[in-house]
């Protein structure tokens, strides 16, 4: 004979049993809500964040981001620091008898890993090789181009780099507009006679279609095609190097600097007549 079969006691109730624990249930979160309003307990009320009408919307939204990763790096360095401090805690704990003698080799050799840790580290980023290229520009230059994109020539603009241009007072600082073309003509006015206030400003439209060295490139007989070879701009520029180079009695030295993607190498080639510098979405790629 097999044993029988315990049954599973069933979780079935009567309606009526259910319906009152949903009563039950009701009015419990009737009397916190009433709690809730005594002690004037409300929700938080969600970032409206910044209105499309509010003006210079994208800067005031990248600062945002710039906090944002700033904090971030701060609390990974805090956590770091706290994990060394752990790892130093249970080492004096797991070793109570070690000396402060035998530690101080380590330390030395803790700064000499430390410093070939740099020095690899400065390989692997070349933010650092990059900042110096622009120290050099801004050193053997003698007039120097801020390119901005007309499309927020505020966001392009970098005070630091002005400020150490404009500081010793011997070298001349222009700003170029340029992608002028994708701008509404109002738009573009009332930023050249802003940008005209502080600055020497001059706008710019660079043309697309260049020969190479010891290459001759065909024009095409359309005229939407012939639209975009030309630039616009470059005898208002030459003319105004001209000037610098007038009062200064020599041949000046021209620096182009600026954020990637505004049309450094663009502007470059389109003075020159020629595709001397490689156009690439890549950051330090004009040099």
């Amino acid at each position: 004979m097999k044993g029988r079969k315990l049954k599973k006691v069933s979780k079935r109730m009567t309606c009526h049993k259910r319906y009152k624990i949903q009563k039950k249930i009701r009015e419990h979160h009737r009397k916190l809500r009433k709690e809730a309003k005594k002690r004037g307990h409300k929700k938080p009320r969600k970032d409206p964040g910044v209105p499309n009408s509010a003006p210079f919307k994208e800067a005031l939204l990248r600062e945002a981001e710039l906090r944002k990763q700033r904090l971030e790096e701060l609390k990974q360095q805090q956590k770091l620091d706290r994990q060394k401090e752990q790892e130093k805690k249970r080492k004096l704990e797991t070793d109570p008898g070690v000396k402060t003698s035998n530690l101080e080799p380590v330390k030395e050799e803790y700064g000499q890993c430390k410093t070939k840790n740099k020095a690899k580290s400065g390989k692997q980023h070349p933010k650092k090789l990059y900042c110096q290229e622009l120290k050099k520009v801004i050193e053997t230059s003698d007039v120097v181009l801020e390119v901005l994109d007309a499309r927020d020539p505020l966001g392009c603009r970098c005070p630091q780099v002005e400020e150490a241009i404009v500081q010793g007072g011997q070298k001349k600082l222009v700003l170029v507009l340029n992608k002028s073309d994708l701008v509404p003509k109002q738009n573009l006015e009332n930023w050249l006679n802003y940008l005209k206030k502080e600055l020497p400003t001059v706008v710019f439209k660079a043309s697309t279609h260049l020969k190479d060295k010891g290459k001759i490139i065909k024009v095409r007989k359309k005229a939407a095609s012939f639209k975009r070879e030309v630039c616009v701009g470059k005898e208002g520029l030459w003319k105004l190097l001209g000037a610098f180079q007038e009062t200064c009695g020599k041949a000046i030295r021209v620096g182009v600097v600026g954020f990637p993607n505004v049309g450094k190498s663009s502007i470059i080639n389109s003075l020159k007549q020629e595709r001397i510098c490689n156009v690439g979405v890549s950051m330090g790629l004009t040099r």
